[in-house]
């Protein structure tokens, strides 16, 4: 009965034991970006998975250095969303900003799913990151973290995000 039930135990793990996800096992990463290229459908579907899994945290509060539920910084809030897909990013702004394909300014080539990079309080370099939400007639909407509100959805329409625009980097292909 003992190698019965051994038996049955080691039949369970050994099934259960397979890829967090299935797209984890079609990633191809272009080694000079870090650029992930899925299919066309596994790509969309990814999207909007990253997208919802952001939204779901819309209205926790900032916390500088945050990573989790209990408080967020706008490059922790992208870089615990993209984890969860099991696609790494670095844990900056400025980081994050040399990673994927970068379309500079040009806003025509935004699409769900990319990161919106900005450069606020006057400062030189990158140091704001959200994840673009919908793109709509030259306004995107993007997910991050205020520290003033917390983590939220603003539009490049707003006079302060298309002042300090900086940049658009696709992740995804």
């Amino acid at each position: 009965m003992k190698q019965l039930l051994y038996i049955s135990l080691l039949i369970a793990v050994f099934t259960s034991c397979k890829p967090s996800s299935a797209m984890l096992t079609s990633k191809e990463k272009t080694p000079d970006k870090n650029r992930i290229n899925l299919s066309s459908s596994n790509t969309n579907k990814l999207i909007d998975e990253i997208v919802d899994s952001a939204s779901q945290n819309i209205g926790v509060k900032y916390k500088t250095a945050g990573t989790s539920k209990s408080g967020f910084d706008c490059s922790g809030l992208v870089y615990s969303t993209f984890s969860q897909f099991d696609i790494k990013l670095p844990r900056t702004s400025i980081e994050q900003s040399k990673t994927g394909t970068d379309f500079g300014k040009n806003t025509d080539e935004a699409k769900k799913g990319d990161l919106i990079f900005f450069k606020t309080n006057n400062r030189s370099q990158i140091n704001h990151v959200g994840i673009v939400t919908e793109v709509n007639d030259q306004e995107i909407k993007f997910i991050h973290t205020s520290t003033s509100k917390g983590v939220i959805i603003s539009s490049t329409k707003q006079p302060y995000y298309k002042k300090t625009f900086a940049q658009l980097n696709r992740i995804l292909e």
